[in-house]
This record gives C-alpha cells, structure tokens and sequence, in this order.
C-alpha cells in the first residue's frame, strides 16, 4: 500500500509539473496555426505541414543534383561553382573516347569502365541470382514450419546489420589467416588467396552481398506469398496438380507485381553497390572489383587531383543507365501482363 500510494503521489507530482506545460504549449500552437490559418485558407494549410519535408528534399536531394549538373558542363579543379568554366559536352566526350568499348585499355578513361563492366556483371549475377534465392527461401518459410517466426527473424538478421560490419566480418573469415583458411589448413589443404585473386573476391563479393540483403526481399515476397488466396492452392491440390504445377500456374502469375518491385530494388541498390565492397575488397586486387560508385568517389575525393566534372559526368551516366533499365523493367512486365 505504501509503495503504491508513493507511486502515486509521484505521478501527481509529474502530471501537475507537465500539465501546465502541455497547456501552454497548446495555447501557443493554436494560436500560431490559427492566425496562419486565418491568413492563408484551411486549404493551403497542407502545404504548410509539407512545407519541412520539401525544404529537406531541396536542400539534401534537389540542390545536389542540380550542381552535379552544373559541374558535369564545367572544368578545372576549383570546388565552387563561379570559379568553374564552362567546358560543354567535353567530359562525355573524354569519358566515351574509346578506340573499342570492348576493350577498356583502349579507352582514355579506361578505369571508368573497368568498373562499368564489373558493376555490369555484378549486377547481372547479384540480382539474379538474389532475387531467386529470396524467392525459394520466402517459399519454403511460408509452409506451415515449426519455428517459422524464429527463421524469419534469423534470415533477415543480416539487414539489420551496417553493411560495413557485414564487409568486415566477411573479411575476417575469408582473409589469409582468417576463420575459412584456418579450416582448409586444418582438414589438409593449402591456404586460398581469396582476396588477392580476381576469380574468388568477385565470387565472395557476390555471395557476401547476397548474404547481407536477401533478408528484406524475402519478407517482401513472403508478404506477397500470404496475399495469395489459400483456396486456389487447395482447388488446384483437388484438381491434381502438383507443386511445381502450383508454383508455375498460381505462384509465380500472382506473385508477378511483388516480384518486379523486388527487381526494381535490388537493381537499384546493385548499381549503387559501393559501401560493401569498398570495405570488403577496396575494388581490388587491382580493379577486378572495383564499382562505378567507388569510381566517382576515387577521382571526385580520393584522388588528389579532385576531378569533379568527370565524377559528375560518370554519376549522370550511371543515372541514365539505371533509368533506362528500371523502365525495361517495366515494359516487360507490362508486356507479360498484356499477354
């Protein structure tokens, strides 16, 4: 009785402390959005609440973008922009001087598409190669398992985790002394350069970045799995149909909307790779993995020569092409609809 007549005299107490408090803060809004109300309508009062978020987008998003235009028609080492000349098309044009686009080393800039073609390729193996195993892990997580929950919850650990921790770690089991090598060393075998060789660390680039993101498409498929009727799984069991006639004829049509999201995103994010694999691998050895992001980072503000109108230049083309591959996306998904 005494413990609780002391909770509740203290809780008196805070409510007589913030009473006061919450009134007169009250009072000032009202008064504040009344008279802002009075002056401009209640129908542009909506803008006045969106208002925060434009300025935040203006100042992080829209601003940016429009001076990485600017620096992309200008040259010279200079940051600010009045003391930058305009140079026109001049770094496309040196950006795509190639004798042969098939052969980066004939290229002036033949480290930008170096890393073109690995974030092409890496793109290409990630997301297919993603998507089908979030598909295949959503499918066998929406059967009736024991333990279900706690699968899940182990599968989409790894998202929740900084991508540079992911990189680290990876890097700890997968270096010369590290956990893997001390494995093969122990069952026998000769250590594995799986970092210093080009094969293996675009091979662990992919399967680390697969490792680290298939949890959050997979609770996106697995939520598009459960909007699926079960009535259609149990008419087609009655017809005699077996899963795979299930998978392919209810599934995957049904699934469709959610799997071109799912694409669309890891897509996104594969072009966009560059934390990860800057701290997996630092693009290396060599450039076997280095990105086109890390690419734009290297000459724009590692590189002491601070190239910026060419990083411009190669963000703009990164942008165009992931445009275009996103609306490919979706006339051919609009196209399977139509059929």
């Amino acid at each position: 009785m005494t413990v609780k007549s002391s909770q509740k005299s203290g809780d008196s107490i805070v409510e007589s402390i913030l009473n006061p408090i919450t009134k007169t803060l009250t009072n000032i809004l009202d008064v504040i959005f009344g008279n802002l109300q009075k002056l401009i309508g209640p129908t542009n009062m909506a803008y006045v609440f969106v208002l925060p978020n434009l300025l935040i987008f203006g100042v992080f998003i829209l601003f940016p973008m429009l001076l990485n235009f600017w620096y992309a028609f200008t040259g010279g080492v200079e940051f600010q922009p009045q003391n930058r000349p305009y140079v026109g098309l001049k770094n496309f044009q040196q950006l795509f001087e190639c004798e042969s686009f098939l052969d980066p080393n004939s290229c002036r800039e033949d480290i930008f598409w170096r890393g073109a073609y690995n974030t092409a390729g890496y793109v290409v193996v990630q997301v297919v190669l993603l998507v089908a195993i979030s598909l295949i892990t959503a499918v066998i997580l929406n059967r009736d398992l024991r333990g279900r929950g706690f699968f899940r919850s182990v599968f989409f650990y790894p998202v929740l985790l900084s991508p540079i921790v992911v990189a680290l770690i990876w890097k700890w089991i997968l270096q010369e002394n590290g956990l893997f090598n001390g494995v093969l060393t122990g069952m026998g075998f000769d250590r594995v350069q799986f970092l210093t060789n080009a094969t293996w660390a675009r091979f662990w680039v992919v399967i680390m970045s697969v490792w680290a993101y298939m949890g959050f498409y997979t609770l996106i498929l697995l939520a598009g799995l459960q909007a699926i009727p079960a009535q259609l799984y149990e008419a087609a069991k009655i017809d005699g149909a077996s899963d795979w006639q299930q998978f392919r004829q209810i599934t995957v049509p049904l699934l469709r909307p959610t799997l071109l999201v799912v694409m669309v995103l890891a897509l996104i994010r594969a072009v966009q790779v560059f934390d990860i694999i800057f701290a997996f691998t630092r693009g290396g050895p060599g450039t076997a993995t280095l990105s086109l992001v890390q690419y734009i980072y290297e000459i724009g503000f590692a590189s002491p020569a601070r190239r910026f109108g060419i990083a411009s230049t190669a963000s703009i083309v990164m942008a165009l092409v992931l445009v275009i591959a996103t609306l490919i996306q979706l006339r051919i998904n609009r196209d399977a609809d139509a059929a």
